[in-house]
This record gives structure tokens, sequence and C-alpha cells, in this order.
């Protein structure tokens, strides 16, 4: 706990320091599935979709018109409006999430691990009636020791990244995304796959009264890479829910669920967050607190944890 309390001391550092206005600036010119769970190749298909969410792997947030475009920006500087476009993993927003994840009691050892997802989201607009959503997630990860004596890791995970295709018009406040979704083997000895991987990935969602409501998907098939890394074929199903009140105040209840289908394991951490956007410095800034439990996992798993998100949020 000792370990946990200065990461996050060191993380809430980072954050402050993140938010000079030539810092905002520089990520916002940048390119959220949502974590690596217990081992390399659940970290394929973490892409959480919203402010808690991953993911995935980061928790949805969507736009302030029900029948208003999915993906449009909205609410310029409202901090409701942009609390509810960050519900949706694909609207027209671009934020940049800092999602720290502590997990508990992996192993014999009963270890534990931190996992920083940084997770750019930048929306393209092609033509008229569509734009390309692309999803970043890049894991920094340390972990102590699962086996004793066996000793701790620190390093990158694989990079997940997803491509969603989404009309501009939403209709009844129904939205949808497709693309493919492809994984980087950018991870170290102790947390990659060492593979290049890519499969189809999905999302479709509804927001309407302050409510959002939606499902993402994807699963990744490993197809080339070293003959010594894992391979892969992993599915991500991440259901959610989330509350935007009209003090920008959101409330957030998703699963991150990855089937393991070479390992035949189920991992299922349920989430539940809560999140407000503020103003730092003219800055648009979303801080959310969270926690999990894992309901179902592979022996060795984690048990529990808790996240903590910073997301830098730059309306059009």
């Amino acid at each position: 706990m000792v370990r946990l309390s200065e990461t996050c001391a060191g993380f809430a550092v980072a954050i402050i320091m993140a938010t000079s206005p030539a810092q905002a600036r520089a990520a916002s010119g940048e390119a959220g599935l949502g974590e690596a769970a217990t081992g390399a190749a659940e970290t394929v298909t973490s892409e959480p979709a919203s402010q808690g969410s991953s993911e995935p792997l980061g928790a949805p947030a969507q736009a302030s018109e029900p029948g208003d475009t999915a993906a449009s920006g909205g609410g310029g500087g409202d901090g409701a409006a942009l609390a509810e476009q960050l519900a949706n993993p694909i609207s027209n927003l671009i934020s940049v999430p800092f999602q720290a994840n502590y997990d508990c009691c992996y192993g014999p050892a009963e270890g534990d691990r931190f996992t920083l997802n940084i997770q750019p989201v930048i929306p393209i607009s092609v033509g008229q009636d569509w734009n390309l959503i692309t999803r970043t997630i890049l894991p920094v990860i340390s972990a102590s020791e699962t086996v004793r004596g066996a000793g701790g890791d620190t390093g990158l995970g694989d990079t997940v990244q997803s491509f969603f295709l989404s009309p501009k018009k939403a209709v009844d406040g129904v939205t949808w995304g497709v693309g493919p979704v492809i994984l980087w083997p950018t991870g170290s000895s102790a947390f990659g796959t060492k593979k290049f991987g890519a499969g189809p990935t999905a999302v479709v969602l509804r927001q309407k009264a302050g409510v959002t409501i939606g499902m993402l998907a994807n699963h990744v098939w490993s197809f080339a890479g070293k003959d010594s890394g894992s391979d892969v074929s992993a599915t991500f199903l991440q259901p959610f829910v989330t509350k935007t009140l009209p003090d920008s105040t959101s409330f957030a209840l998703n699963t991150e669920t990855t089937y393991d289908w070479k390992r035949k394991a189920w991992t299922v951490p349920v989430n539940f967050t809560v999140s407000h956007v503020v103003h730092v410095n003219k800055q648009a800034l979303s801080l959310g607190v969270g926690t999990r439990y894992y309901v179902e996992r592979p022996a060795g798993g984690p048990r529990w944890g808790v996240r903590f998100i910073a997301t830098f949020l730059f309306p059009k």
C-alpha cells in the first residue's frame, strides 16, 4: 500500500504539471481499449469505452442533443455537454485521458500492478456525413512479484489502436461505429505478446435525457511476430451505462470483459466510476475516481482494483 500511495501521489503531481497551456496544446496536437488485466493477451483487447473505461479497454460519453450528431462538437465549453460527449466513445471531441489503474492480489504472492493507460482520442471529419474516430491505448505497467522470489517488472504493454467510421448524425439519439482494431507489439518482454494483431471492432449506443447506454466490442487475432511470442485470439465486450447530471457529474457502470480463446479463460471486472468536468486555467478537464471487482478471473488473476482518471478535453 506504500507503493500505491507513492504512485498515486506522483500521478497527481503529473496531472497538475500537465495543465500548463503549452502542454495542453501539445497534447491536443497528438494523433481510451481499457487496460491490461492478468496477462499480455488481455492487454490486447482492453478498450475502455468510457470515462471509467475503458479500454477496452476507458467510460463512454456523448453529445448534447438526443437527435443531434453522435460525433458533434456540440457543447463547446459547457461542462454538462462535455461530460455527455465524454460518455460517448465516438463523439466529435478530442480528448487525452490518463487512466491510472491499481489492481491487487495477483498470484500466490498476492502481488499488485499499477497501469497508466495513455489514451488519445482523435475524431477526423470524412466528408459531410461521416467521422473517423481513432482511439489509441498505450499502457505503462509496473508490477510487483506474483510468485515469491520472482521479483517485479516495469515496462510498456502492447498498443491497441481502434478506428471507427461513424455517421455524424444520430437517429433518435442512436449512433454506431465500425472499423478495424490493430495490435502493435510495443510491449516489453514482461508484458508484451511480441505479435502483430488485427480484427473487427464496433460500438453502438443511445443517448437521451442525460443517460448513455451502449456496447463496445472487438476481437483480435495475431497474424505475425516473433515465434517466441504468445499467439493471440481474444474477444473484448464492454456494455456500459452512464448517467450525467446537469452539474457535469457522471456516474458510470460497465464491465471490461475479455475472453482469451487460447487459454479458455474469462476476465470480468465490473467498474463503477464517478467523474466531474472542471476548468483549470481555461483548460477543460474531467477528473474521475472508481473501483472495480473481478467477478470472474483466471487462476492467479486480480481480485479488485481502483482507478483514477484525468482527461484533457479540447472541444472544437
